[in-house]
This record gives C-alpha cells, structure tokens and sequence, in this order.
C-alpha cells in the first residue's frame, strides 16, 4: 500500500460509533452460531418441561380429527442425541445453499481468474459518455454482483480512475461504484449466485418447517422483482451522485491521474482491469460473448425443442388447471447448473483468446482456487446447517411461527405493512451482522413459515428480506469491504476518514432503503408475481394433500 493508504481512520462517535463499537465486540459468525445452539438446546429443554406447544397448521389426528399437536422437544433427548451424531455428515451437506453455491462459484472463479470480470467491467465503463458516466459505473455495479469480489476490488478503484480523467471528483465515482456494488447488493437483471445462496436457505426453512412439502427452491424466484429493484436504483444513485454527494465535495482540482493504480489494492482473485485492455482483451470479449450467445441457445433448445429434458410434460397429465411454469419446474431447477456452464465457458472462451488461460491444467488450477476462497463460506456453512437443523429437531421454529402469524393477525395489520417492518428490521440488523447467508440463516427459520401461514409466499419473504439487508450495507463499518472502500478514498484524499466514508454513503443508504420498502409494499398490494411461477401470496396445501408428512421432530 502507499503511505495514503496508512492513514488512520478517524474514530467513529454518535449513533455510527455506537454500531461500530457494539458490532466489534460480536464474535465471528460462526461462533454467534456455536452460542446461538448452546441457547437453543437450554431453551428446548425449558419449553419441553414447559409444556410448550402449538396445532399444526396441515395435519389431522386420525384418531380424533382434530389438529396434530406440535410439541417443542429437548434437545438433550436420546432420540435427538443420536440424530446429532449419526447424522452430522448429512445435516452438513445436505445444507441446501452449500451445493448451489459451490457449483456456481467453479464457474465464476474462472470468470473472476481469467480476467473476464475484470475486462467486462472495464469496458464497459471506459466506454462510457462523460454525461452519462454516474449511470453507466451504477448499473455496471449493480450488474457486477455477479463478479462478486470482482465488483469492489476492480470496479470501485476504476470508477475513481475514470471520474477523475473526466474532470470530476473521484470519491463521487467511489461512491457510486460502492452504492451500486453493496447497497444495490441484491439489484440485478437476472439471478446468479446470491439467489443460489438466499433460496437454498429459504428451501432449508420451508423444509424443516414441515408445511409444504410440495414446495421446492426456484433461484428464478425473485427475478422479476429484483430487476425492478434495478430500474428503481439506478436513477436514484444517479440523482444522490450528481445533485448532493458531488456538489458537497466541490470541484476536483487534484488532476486526471490517481496516485497509485488498481494493482496496488488488487488480489489474486481479481486481476488489475490495466491489465485487461487493449486488442486481446476485446478479442477475448468478443469470444466470450459467443460463448455466452451459445450457453443460453443451449438451455433454450432444451426448453423449446420438442422432447427436450427440461420440459415436464407429464406433469399436467390429469390436472384440469396447469399453468406452463409446473412443466418448466426442471427448467428453474436448472438455473443452477445453467450459471456454472455460462460462468466456465465465458471465464474460459476469454482467457484462451486473451492469454490468461494456456490449456486445461490453468482452467483446473482456477476452479481448484475459487474453492480454496469458499473455505471461510465452509465452515460457516457447517455451523449454520447444524443450528438451522436443531432449530428444527427441537419443533421451535414451527410453534415460533404459528404463535408469531397469530399475533400478527390480532394486530390487524395489513401484509403489505408487515413486509415493510421485515424490511426495517433486516436493515437494523444488518448494521451489526454483516454476512448475508448468516442473517438468513438466523431469521428463515422463524420467517419464512411465519410468513406462509399469514399468506405470503417463501419468495416473498426472500424478496423482502434483500431490500433490508442490502440498503444499509454501505454504511455499517461490519461490511467485510468497508476499510477496503476506506483505503480506495484515501489514495485520493489523505484525510478521508472512516465518519467521511459513513457521512458521504449514508444519503445513498437512506435512499435505497426508503425506495426498496416502498416497492416492496406496493409490489405486495398490487400481488405482482416476484419471479416465474412465484406468486407474493401462499396458500397452506390442504390437510389430505399433507397427511403423508411427519412432523419436523420426526423427519
């Protein structure tokens, strides 16, 4: 790093600091979830003595007729015991988001690796119109989440890069590159790796739940959703940047070079955009771009051709209402494996054209490295996939969302509103847990059935969780990338400290959270659909449908 970069940051006061200070004094995620079981087996046994229970939604005694009993179960029981033990390799990689994520990400480790993140990204803003230059670095960013690191740690440096050369100051292009990149997190126009993540925890919950045991994880859920969330976004980055961010910082008078280039803050993992320009990267583009034109005629020819195996034409058979999206199920299901394919061929159709890549082994080599960064993501995953079955084995989590959707209901408060609370609420909580994965991983348990029994759907509550969690990513110190963004501008303003950084993200944050609730109230009301064949509303299936399900304490 050059000596900007060592500047300290400047100690946070105010509510800011308070958040900074609280949230420091957390251990890490995995261990809030080491704790969290040693609460829950406590509380388990306590319920259990208690008498604590709740009437299944679905299921019916034979021998009575009447409402299956729900009883909160210990922990400590022998029954439990054992499953703990004998089922702890299962209960680890049966963990749903686990397989989603890791086969996406062989994929985009080759895309990251090879310089295609880098060079797609780089294009695409130096390319841009002066006037439109805000807009052009928003919407890439927001579309970068797909690169995931790529996005913060070749993106943001370059926007910086690419608003100075243009005479403007370049904390503003920082700053536009950070909101698209972290607070238009869940902003895209299309799915990708964070919908595998979110929708294999959402699957996780509904499962373990015991409610609907039809219902199965579509990462094509909230597409519809989350590229409105884009169109809404971008115009509104674009206005805080250009109208308050900019004009506070007044005119930049430091010059059109940086002082010191992206290299000097990249990784291994995403390679300087300086490197990737010039005629191989555009041939590399070009050859990436077919390869893309290719992956998606692929899955079109296995939706559309006659016969094809991602069409379930079987399943309408004896049903007088089918819509076409029950026979695309394989198709959703395989979105999946459609991102690995398009995320392996483009990383490498772009790398054999630009050089990155010299033959299979370098290909083997990166895939080998994107699963070496997914070591962290393990071990959280462990923990998470243990609470989130214990969670399950205890009966809490169903007992928590009937009494939870009864109280609701006594409130009277309308759906609509009740999304935009879910929202707040992620977004406070977002200030002192940052991972994404592991706040869903907390709250899906308790969320998602809750919300099915008031009506809404999985992919509702996953919608309304991504407005909270993602708006107040920009201004929580937590964020894993915020002394990053800290360091990016300080290379430009040796002063800039980390209440600078706060103040100067926070009208963004305010302004994404307050448009995001907003949408997603509306959206509700309105009973748009979030995604393909994903409903905002969710009806319980029906008592005969359900008689062959067990209860979660005995699955």
């Amino acid at each position: 790093m050059n000596d900007t970069a060592a500047a300290a940051p400047q100690a946070q006061t105010g509510f800011l600091g308070y958040v900074e200070r609280t949230g420091n004094k957390l251990p890490d995620p995995v261990f809030i979830f080491f704790y969290l079981i040693l609460a829950l087996v406590v509380i388990s046994i306590i319920c259990e003595l208690a008498g604590v229970s709740a009437f299944h939604p679905t299921l019916v005694d034979e021998a009575t007729g009447l409402p299956s009993t729900i009883q909160a179960t210990s922990l400590l029981s022998a029954e439990n015991i054992q499953r703990l033990w004998v089922q702890m390799p299962t209960t680890f990689t049966h963990f749903h988001p686990l397989g989603y994520v890791l086969v996406v990400m062989l994929g985009a480790g080759v895309a990251e690796r090879s310089g295609f993140f880098a060079a797609g990204m780089s294009a695409a803003v130096r390319k841009a119109p002066t006037a439109l230059l805000t807009p052009v670095v928003a919407l890439v960013a927001m579309l970068g989440n797909h690169a995931a690191d790529a996005g913060y740690v070749v993106l943001i440096p370059l926007a910086g890069i690419l608003f100075a050369a243009a005479g403007r100051h370049p904390l503003a292009g920082i700053a536009a590159a950070f909101a698209g990149v972290s607070g238009g997190f869940s902003a895209n126009i299309s799915p990708g790796q964070l919908d595998a993540l979110l929708f294999g925890i959402t699957e996780e919950a509904v499962g373990g739940s015991g409610l609907d045991p039809m219902w199965t994880t579509n990462i094509a859920g909230n597409w519809y959703f989350i590229t409105a969330m884009t169109f809404l976004y971008l115009p509104l980055i674009w206005y805080v940047t250009d109208k308050i961010i900019e004009p506070r910082l007044g005119a930049w008078k430091g010059g059109a070079s940086a002082p010191g280039t992206a290299s000097t803050v990249a990784t291994e993992t995403s390679p300087d955009p300086d490197e990737h320009t010039g005629p191989a990267a555009a041939k590399g583009l070009r050859h990436a771009g077919l390869a893309a034109i290719f992956v998606v005629a692929l899955w079109a020819a296995m939706v559309f051709a006659p016969g094809t195996p991602l069409i379930n034409e079987a399943a309408c058979e004896g049903l007088t209402d089918c819509s076409i999206h029950t026979e695309l199920d394989p198709f959703y299901k395989s979105l999946v494996a459609a991102f690995f394919i398009l995320f392996l061929l483009t990383g490498w159709a772009y790398g054999r054209a630009a050089g990155t890549i010299n033959d299979h082994r370098d290909l083997v080599a990166m895939m080998a490295e994107s699963m070496k960064d997914m070591g962290y993501y393990l071990v959280l995953a462990f923990a998470a996939a243990h609470f989130v079955a214990m969670f399950n084995w205890s009966n809490l989590g169903l007992i928590s969302a009937v009494h939870g959707a009864d109280a609701i209901q006594s409130t009277g408060l309308p759906l609509p509103l009740v999304i935009g609370l879910m929202v707040l609420f992620a977004a406070l909580l977002n200030l002192f847990v940052g991972s994404a994965s592991a706040k869903w991983a907390l709250l899906a348990p308790i969320l998602v059935p809750m919300l099915m029994l008031l009506g809404i759907s999985p992919e509702g509550a996953t919608a309304a969780y991504r407005v909270g969690d993602s708006a107040t990513n920009i201004i929580t110190p937590l964020m894993v990338y915020f002394p990053l963004i800290l360091v990016f501008a300080q290379r430009w303003q040796k002063d800039f400290g980390l209440g600078s950084l706060t103040a100067m993200m926070l009208p963004y944050s305010i302004w994404l959270l307050i448009s995001g609730t907003l949408l997603i109230v509306v959206w509700f009301y309105l009973g748009i659909p979030l995604g393909p064949d994903a409903p905002v509303g969710y009806v319980l299936p029906s008592a005969a449908d359900a008689s062959g399900m067990a209860l979660p304490a005995t699955q």
